[in-house]
């Protein structure tokens, strides 16, 4: 499974495509969910990028979203404390938090 909750913080296992030609929230791609990114795999920018896309994405602070593993891997772990929205591809998360 590519997410789950933790309480109220949502646990997302990503597959991050880097150089895309623009930011995307894809789809499930077998056991993560596929995000394109603008922003190319060099000195940490795209993961700065990703947090920055993804708090914007979940209506959070920067600072509520944390890669807690794969910094220098494609496929990452991500953390997004207390989502305040859930972007379209991602709405049937809601039902699965009880």
């Amino acid at each position: 499974m590519w997410f789950h909750w933790d309480n109220d913080d949502l646990i997302l296992t990503l597959q991050v495509q880097p150089k895309a030609s623009r930011d995307q929230l894809v789809g499930p791609l077998e056991d993560a969910f596929k995000v394109r990114i603008t922003a190319p795999p060099v000195d940490g920018k795209a993961n700065a990028h990703l947090i920055k896309y993804l708090a914007k994405a979940f209506g959070v602070p920067r600072a509520q979203v944390m890669l807690e593993a794969g910094e220098t891997a494609r496929r990452k772990r991500v953390r997004i404390c207390d989502p305040q929205t859930l972007p379209p591809p991602l709405g049937g998360l809601a039902e699965s938090s009880a």
